[in-house]
């Protein structure tokens, strides 16, 4: 062309990051900034969406300072696009203070938010924002809801969960895949997978995302074979699998013990030309080489990747080492984590109660001692169950809660019932220095059994009780919530930081492999 108007260069931008060429599309920009051509509202939008693309957030911010000069920072477009690449870049307190800024907020400029509060963990912001978005009369679109119906997931409510899909229902988006796959996770992360598996039955066409949603929700409940089945049914369908089916798989066979499907999934994915291997499915792999006792393999399998290890891998052999009580590997596992994260207090707990299970009380003194020069900080337990449309949160040898007397009452009256038929608590599970009769009441009092207690004396018979815990549950309280089941003729169901347990009858949903 031999002359170009500020419409030319405007649609080659678009045009380059409509087609994922960012790199193209920004130093296209700077040509035209170069020889003095007009900038747009449009210009600059066009090229913010590839910042965001390449997560280029010096170049946003570059941008973002044009914008003010030429006050175009206030236009919808533009201040919609470098809230996105903001939110993006876990820069979310600028995100916000665009967002306030604008005085036209769009229908996208409110999704981006929500977007990037749930991309950034903030989920009970996000659902402030949503409730927000409502008392202004802002209109519903399948974006927004499909971000708010993710943070209910994250956070497990099931109430407003419910309520959500009425509205999706009423505004007619349930038959959107994004929506239709969040819907299926919220019902899947709250514990009720047999609606989460109704939902995604209803769905008459179901794309990808539908089937991982699925897939996900059969790993957390531990249903390894009806995952299995959709697999291989995806397969039938010519529905071909992406990067997260195969990272669902391989989550499920770590947390199921099975191994040989394991490498089955592994080889798989490394065959797919379609999907490229990520740092995450090695990760998978070292899991569940690792938590099946082979930790010599996942050592291997460490040094033989082509990815550098990340703390992730690293605390997953430590968690294995302690299991199979490896502690040479043990350390040299703590080693890399001290270093990749030294404000983690849990790691240097985890390498400590690797000494303790070997019964190494003096490495456990030093583990303790290195734990406290750190000035590290490890999270402390917590349970958590709903009643009354209130949440209750316990802690170990919780003494505030106001109805902590009828709870300790009704626990032991269970440890009552439990000694009829010669239960015997797992004292090795307390990893402590002192007498197994002092053992044994620390046991006693763990988050997740006060938990249980009260939903016991507060919640109506016929109802599953549902229990939140932050860290995985230990041998004791599985045991403890097993035989419960059985005494109590109750449902009971515990998610951990792994899955989810349904204890019903005296065994539970995991086989007692988690």
């Amino acid at each position: 062309m031999l002359a170009r108007s500020i419409v030319s260069w405007n649609t080659m931008i678009a045009g380059y990051t409509q087609s994922g060429e960012d790199v193209q599309a920004l130093k296209l920009f700077q040509r035209m900034h170069r020889e003095g051509r007009q900038l747009t509202e449009f210009t600059l939008s066009s090229t913010i969406c590839a910042c965001a693309a390449k997560y280029a957030i010096n170049e946003c911010k570059q941008l973002h300072t044009i914008a003010f000069k030429l006050a175009l920072d206030s236009n919808s477009f533009v201040g919609t696009a470098i809230l996105d690449v903001y939110a993006k870049c876990n820069m979310i307190k600028d995100a916000c203070w665009v967002f306030e800024k604008m005085p036209d907020k769009t229908l996208v400029t409110w999704s981006s938010l929500f977007a990037g509060y749930v991309q950034n963990g903030l989920h009970e912001e996000a659902l402030c924002l949503f409730r927000n978005a409502q008392r202004e009369g802002v209109k519903l679109t399948e974006f927004t809801l499909s971000a708010i119906i993710s943070a209910c997931a994250s956070l497990a409510l099931k109430i407003e969960g419910t309520q959500l899909h009425a509205v999706i229902v009423k505004c007619g988006f349930h038959g959107n895949f994004f929506v239709a796959a969040s819907l299926v996770d919220v019902y899947a992360r709250c514990g009720q997978i047999e609606k989460s598996y109704a939902l995604f039955a209803y769905m008459e066409q179901k794309n990808v995302v539908i089937w991982n949603a699925m897939i996900a929700g059969f790993s957390r409940h531990a249903h390894s074979w009806e995952a299995m089945i959709l697999f291989e049914k995806m397969h039938q369908l010519r529905i071909f699998p992406n990067e997260v089916t195969y990272l669902s798989m391989l989550s499920l066979c770590s947390h199921a013990g099975l191994v040989e499907e394991g490498r089955h999934y592994f080889n798989l994915l490394i065959s797919d030309r379609t999907v490229e291997p990520n740092v995450l499915h090695y990760s998978c792999m070292v899991d569940v080489l690792g938590r099946s006792g082979k930790t010599d393999e996942a050592w291997e399998l460490l040094h033989k990747m082509p990815f550098e290890p990340t703390a992730s891998m690293w605390g997953s052999l430590l968690g294995s080492c302690r299991n199979y009580n490896n502690s040479d590997l043990a350390r040299i596992a703590a080693e890399q984590l001290f270093q990749l994260e030294p404000d983690n207090g849990g790691n240097h707990v985890l390498l400590s109660n690797v000494y303790a299970a070997s019964g190494n009380w003096e490495n456990v003194l030093m583990a303790r001692k290195y734990l406290k020069d750190s000035g590290a900080k490890k999270e402390m337990g917590r349970s958590w169950i709903e009643a009354k449309g209130k949440i209750h949160v316990f802690v170990v040898g919780e003494r505030k809660h106001p109805a902590i007397t009828d709870i300790y009452n009704k626990l032991e009256e269970i440890y009552h019932d439990m000694k009829k038929i010669a239960h015997i608590t797992k004292i090795e599970c307390d990893l402590h220095d002192v007498h197994d009769d002092q053992k044994e009441d620390l046991l006693k009092h763990h988050s997740e059994k006060l938990a249980l207690a009260f939903g016991l004396i507060s919640l109506p018979p016929n109802i599953p009780i549902i229990i939140h815990k932050n860290l995985r549950i230990c041998g004791d309280c599985h045991s403890f919530m097993k035989v419960a089941a059985h005494i109590t003729k109750h449902l009971f169901i515990v998610r951990d930081t792994n899955r989810f347990h349904h204890f019903k009858d005296g065994s539970c949903s995991c086989g007692d492999f988690w």
